[in-house]
């Protein structure tokens, strides 16, 4: 199932029904799960592992090192999740000795041209649209969608359930359920639309509206705000989650639409 004109290393672990289409380099220290597809013109360079059934497009290179000068040759990974498609020219860079690894989740797709940088970790059923720049350190939560031409500043933050859209800097962290947009980046609402898709029920919606809806419209700070919704709204798991994420959100959070500057 390897092509003749592939380059690959015979150090490298390839498991059973793998495809390796022409063009293509492998290096010695990589592992591929069973049913991966791997394009023409693919670089995967050693750290690199990758799951099952995963499709790799043309151009795409992984496990470069990090465009970090304290990169010192430290061993360290790229991991990539099963059934993760990966399209044309993306790249994706090994971590440094401050994680270790950059690691890429479950069912993902990533589109063309984007680039996730070194100790990037990226959760399950993550959409990433063509051409965007993922700096290095951040962390995006499960099934959160990245519009096309967005970038995220170093050490970022993304809850789970985020949708951002298309050309957005994202300059504070966001958290979890809500729908980002406009320069800058603010808060737009929740992510009705997408948490209904996964089985959010309508009680369920509403109960994160509120919470929001104290944060960004009750004119208070966000510490009042938070001091509120522990005081006034019954704990749920939705609730704790955002309530965890704001406290240990450093850089801060993104904010309100029309509040005139960033939520501290």
């Amino acid at each position: 199932m390897i092509h003749q004109l592939a380059a690959v290393d015979k150090r490298a672990k390839i498991s059973k029904n793998v495809i390796v289409e022409p063009f293509t380099t492998i290096a010695g220290d990589v592992e591929i799960g069973e049913g991966t597809w791997i394009g023409p013109n693919v670089t995967i360079m050693d750290g690199a592992r990758i799951g099952k059934n995963c499709r790799i497009f043309p151009g795409t290179v992984i496990s470069a090192i990090p465009q970090d000068l304290k990169f010192d040759g430290e061993d360290t990974q790229v991991i990539i999740g099963d059934e993760t498609t990966i399209r044309e020219c993306v790249t994706v860079n090994r971590g440094t000795k401050a994680l270790g690894f950059t690691k890429i989740g479950k069912n993902c797709l990533i589109m063309a041209t984007s680039h996730i940088a070194h100790d990037c970790v990226i959760g399950d059923h993550v959409i990433i649209v063509n051409g965007c720049g993922i700096a290095g350190h951040v962390e995006i939560g499960d099934y959160t969608v990245m519009g096309g031409l967005s970038a995220v500043h170093q050490f970022g933050k993304i809850g789970k359930h985020v949708m951002i859209s298309g050309g957005t800097l994202v300059r504070k962290d966001i958290p979890p359920y809500v729908k980002v947009a406009r320069e800058p980046m603010s808060y737009a609402g929740i992510n009705s639309v997408g948490l209904r898709r996964r089985g959010f029920t309508n009680e369920k919606i509403f109960e994160i509206q509120k919470i929001y809806r104290a944060i960004f419209q009750l004119k208070m700070n966000v510490s009042q705000a938070l001091l509120y919704i522990e005081k006034e709204m019954l704990p749920t798991a939705e609730r704790d989650e955002i309530l965890q994420f704001i406290q240990n959100s450093p850089r801060g959070i993104v904010k309100g639409y029309g509040t005139g500057k960033e939520r501290e």
